[in-house]
C-alpha cells in the first residue's frame, strides 16, 4: 500500500506493522521480546541449497553480482554475511537509498546507476513475480526463479528467463553471456 499511496516507510517499519497485523488477525498480542525473535530469526534464513554454487558460477563466469532489497542495507549485510553469500556480491544494495520501495521504478534505476551501467543492461533475477514485474516495467531485464507456489505476475510482461531455481536460471544466463560456449561460460 505504502507504493500505491506514494508514502514511504522502511521496510522494517512496514514489516513490523504486518506481523501486528497477523498477530491480530488471529487474536494474539506480540510483545516486543516476540517480535525481536522473529525478525532475528530472519536474518539466520539459510539461502536455497543451490544458490551459493550458481551464485559462484555466475560470478566465475564474469557477471558482476549485486544484491537488491527492500531490506536496509544493514539487514541485508546481516542477512547475506550469515547465509555465507555476502562475499559474492560486488555490492548490497537497499531500495531504502532510492526512498521508495520496490517494484517501484526507482530503486531498480539507483541500482543501474550504483553499478555504473544503462537500466536496459541490469538484470533482476528473483523469485517473486511482483520484482520481477517491477524491474521489466523500471526498462530492466529480468529472470524468474520459479520455485514452488511462485508465479510470474500475469498482467506483466513474461521475463526473458525461468528457471526453476538459481541454477537452471544460472545455466540460461551464462547462456546468453556465452552462446558459443555453452552454459559453462567463456
Amino acid at each position: 500500500m505504502t507504493i500505491a499511496t506514494g508514502r514511504y516507510h522502511d521496510f522494517g517499519t512496514i514489516a513490523e506493522a504486518a506481523l501486528e497485523t497477523i498477530a491480530a488477525l488471529r487474536g494474539t498480542t506480540l510483545g516486543e521480546a516476540d517480535k525481536q525473535a522473529i525478525i532475528q530469526g530472519m536474518g539466520q534464513l539459510p539461502p536455497h541449497p543451490e544458490v551459493p554454487a550458481a551464485l559462484g558460477r555466475l560470478r566465475d563466469g564474469g557477471l558482476r553480482l549485486a544484491a537488491l532489497t527492500n531490506s536496509t542495507r544493514e539487514v541485508a549485510q546481516v542477512q547475506l554475511a550469515n547465509a555465507g553469500l555476502a562475499e559474492l556480491f560486488e555490492q548490497i544494495l537497499s531500495a531504502d537509498q532510492a526512498g521508495r520501495l520496490k517494484p517501484a521504478p526507482e530503486p531498480y534505476r539507483m541500482a543501474a546507476d550504483a553499478l555504473g551501467v544503462p537500466v536496459g543492461q541490469l538484470w533482476l533475477v528473483a523469485a517473486h513475480g511482483w520484482d520481477v514485474a517491477g524491474a521489466l516495467a523500471a526498462g530492466c531485464r529480468a529472470a524468474f526463479v520459479a520455485r514452488p507456489g511462485r508465479l510470474p505476475d500475469p498482467l506483466a510482461p513474461p521475463p526473458e528467463v525461468t528457471g526453476d531455481d538459481l541454477a537452471q536460471v544460472a545455466d540460461q544466463l551464462l547462456a546468453l553471456q556465452y552462446p558459443d560456449a555453452g552454459a559453462g561460460g567463456g
